[in-house]
């Protein structure tokens, strides 16, 4: 049998792992520092770039898709060449697919500070992104395929059934979740509107986790551990279980983050049973990595790798018991909305994401340097304060998410509200908040004990070169199946067969559950006093998503007790028709503002802007004092805005098309003869005229500046709906 000789492409699985390095520093530097500003709110007061609105997504796609995506891509690159016995299929797909993703990264680390985002949760990254990440994903897909084609190995192993199902799924979701009407070239409008833009972004937003934090690292998980305990996975027929229902059964679960919302009950209660469904295939999977350690403990207690390995796959266990948990109606009443989903979210992160890369890159850089990994010590350091890190984050958050909820529901023997003030709620969990952050301290100085570990070991050891390797030729396929070949061992032979079950699989959920939403008209009713947004507001709720405010405040009443008396009457579907995005957001650190509308005037709105602790003392809520600045309001593209809000079903008609400047200056001025109404308003306002004149400055009128607009979004929210505790105060 002739043997054909070849190099592994070890150079492209050196980049990616110096990528995850260095952006797992950056990522988790990011969520300290948050962490850090809900103990010290104002530490980067006036900076607009550095506000917790708008570093939060920086945070989560720097973790997502630059710390864990660039950790899948390495473990990917050098997995699948030595699965399949052949080379990457392209060295310049390769490269384009690494250059390019860092550049991705890039751009979001530029456009995220500056206010440039969808707002929409994991996919907040404006269309020209959004495209050059579809491009990428494909660079990669034809990679992956091509190098299946060219294989020197008949049978397709296990992990590259997850890293297939990843690339489909990913492309079908992130192409449908993103679709969106441009503005500008850094804004965009989403097709989808209210209830339908929940709901695809929930369908996205759960199987992004899914398919992109989930089944490419149980690829990795079946490769590296059999790999790094030198021992068989424990079940072949059981990873074939794992696989199938996992990836069939995931893609239903989105509409479980939308419980006793606005979106339809068939909706809810078929999100809600896959859910449960879901715990069955993923302890599986869990069971699956945790047996194929048997016979190996003792060896486990003295490795690392192994160490991170186990811990991550405990994790993975643990979350994915919680979140089929999280779905069922009366757990997730006391959860959603509070700090609770926050530790959820980690374990699953923290645990299972970083630990795994954690052991891979352990396990990976001495055997590409051909050479020892320069301190078992250190790692063994690294592996216990990234575990105790993981503790004291996530126990503060379920100890704080079960006060927030039990403290949001109470009631005094009269049937009034025994915490009436949200403020109330904030400052009994701020120990826990220095908890938390004491734990991420932990986590990332075990980062940073791997990064001093590894420039050690690739300083001491070789320099990462191509490994050698030779492997006989894949004789022609039998188109048929050979005597006694099952069905599944068939289709292993088969990639592209392979590949287009799996996208069937993935497709059927989402298409049962989004279609009729979009389609069927009767699923979201109208409301006739339902309106558009006037110009001024509708640029109010643009800096409204800017400044990430959805982030911390929601605007979705559930229909509780508790929820009715705090903040009013149970949101409707017809609400939220007009709203391109929908903005129900998915935690509470202050409160809703669904009907905040009216509730207080407009000097009350401008003074909580510039200074919340001046209006609610102990608020941990920044100022936006850049909204202030003697900077006009940039109007230039109204009317392309509501032409963009036309064309996407919005009712404006031409006329208030053509007259969207002079209707914002009428509004914008009606709120400033209301400011005029306060002394110290109206003293400072005088103040700032003279020191504008002073310095030969031209002095912006107050209605012409980006605070005016935002006060018009937040007074007009929920206006529509006659509540009748929305007077002015």
């Amino acid at each position: 049998m002739e043997m054909q000789q070849f190099y592994y492409d070890n150079k492209i699985v050196k980049k990616f792992i110096y990528a995850t390095i260095l952006f797992g520093v950056v990522g988790m530097s990011v969520g300290l520092l948050l962490a850090i500003m809900f103990l010290f709110p104002n530490l980067t007061d006036g900076i607009s770039w550095l506000s917790f609105g708008r570093l939060r997504p920086l945070h989560t796609n720097a973790v997502i898709f630059a710390f864990v995506g660039n950790a899948f891509f390495a473990g990917m690159y050098y997995s699948m060449q030595r699965l399949l016995k052949a080379r990457m299929y392209s060295d310049v797909l390769s490269n384009l697919h690494f250059w390019g993703w860092q550049l991705i990264i890039v751009a979001a680390a530029i456009t995220l500070p500056l206010g440039y985002t969808s707002s929409k949760e994991y996919a907040e990254l404006e269309w020209p992104i959004d495209i050059a990440i579809a491009f990428i994903w494909v660079v990669m897909g034809i990679n992956m395929i091509g190098t299946m084609i060219k294989r020197r190995e008949r049978h397709l192993y296990v992990a590259i059934w997850f890293y297939l199902a990843t690339f489909v799924t990913v492309a079908v979701l992130h192409i449908f979740n993103s679709l969106s009407l441009p503005v500008s070239f850094l804004k965009s409008y989403s097709v989808y509107a209210g209830v339908q833009d929940a709901l695809v972004q929930w369908w996205y937003g759960h199987n992004a986790v899914a398919f992109f934090l989930t089944t490419p690292f149980l690829g990795l998980m079946y490769y590296y551990v059999p790999k790094a305990a030198n021992r068989p996975v424990y079940s072949y027929r059981l990873s074939i279980i794992h696989f199938w229902s996992l990836i069939f059964i995931y893609i239903w679960a989105g509409p479980h983050h939308l419980l006793y919302s606005a979106l339809p009950d068939w909706a809810q209660n078929l999100g809600v049973v896959f859910s449960i469904m879901l715990l069955a295939p993923s302890w599986g999977g869990m069971i699956n990595g945790l047996l194929t350690l048997r016979g190996v403990w003792d060896k486990v207690r003295e490795e690392p790798v192994l160490k991170f390995f186990v811990v991550a796959i405990t994790g993975y266990g643990m979350a994915t018991f919680e979140g089929p948990m999280l779905s069922l109606k009366n757990v997730n009443a006391i959860a959603h909305f509070t700090d609770w989903i926050i530790a959820h979210v980690h374990v699953g992160a923290l645990a299972w994401n970083g630990f795994m890369a954690f052991g891979m890159i352990y396990w990976l850089v001495p055997r590409m340097t051909k050479g020892k990994l320069f301190s078992t010590k250190l790692a063994n350091l690294h592996f216990w304060l990234g575990t105790l890190g993981i503790i004291l984050y996530a126990l503060p958050m379920y100890v704080a998410g079960f006060l927030q909820a039990s403290m949001w529901k109470q009631f005094n023997p009269d049937g009034t509200l025994m915490y009436g003030n949200f403020l109330e709620t904030v400052t009994q969990i701020i120990p826990m908040y220095w908890m938390r952050m004491f734990g991420g301290v932990l986590y990332i100085s075990g980062m940073l004990i791997l990064v001093y570990n590894i420039y050690r070991t690739l300083r001491a050891n070789d320099a990462i070169e191509d490994d050698f390797a030779e492997a006989p030729a894949l004789a022609p396929i039998s188109k048929g199946r050979l005597q006694g070949e099952k069905f599944h061992p068939w289709l292993e032979r088969r990639p592209i067969q392979l590949t287009i079950l799996a996208t069937i699989a993935i497709l059927i959920g989402g298409i049962i559950q989004i279609v009729p939403t979009i389609m069927v008209k009767s699923n979201i009713p109208t409301i006739a006093a339902v309106k558009p947004y006037t110009p001024l507001e509708l640029q109010g709720r643009d800096i409204y998503i800017r400044e990430g405010c959805v982030g911390c405040h929601s605007q979705q009443i559930r229909p509780f007790r508790s929820e009715v008396e705090r903040y009013g009457p149970q949101s409707k579907a017809g609400e939220y028709v007009y709203d391109h995005p929908f903005l129900w957001g998915s935690k509470r650190t202050g409160p809703d503002l669904m009907r905040v509308g009216q509730k207080y005037n407009d000097n009350w709105h401008f003074n909580h802007m510039w200074d919340p602790q001046s209006i609610s003392a102990g608020s941990i809520m920044p100022g936006y004092k850049w909204l202030f600045d003697n900077e006009a309001l940039d109007n230039s593209d109204i009317e392309t805005k509501l032409k963009v809000m036309q064309t996407l079903g919005v009712p404006y008609t031409d006329a208030q098309v053509a007259s969207a400047r002079k209707d914002m200056a009428k509004q914008a001025q009606g709120i400033e003869d209301n400011l005029h109404g306060d002394p110290d308003f109206v003293k400072s306002y005088e103040n700032s005229k003279k020191i504008a004149a002073a310095n030969g400055e031209e002095f912006v009128p107050m209605s012409q500046r980006e605070i005016v607009a935002l006060i018009s979004y937040l007074q007009r929210l929920g206006t529509d709906i006659k509540v009748k505790d929305n007077a002015k105060k």
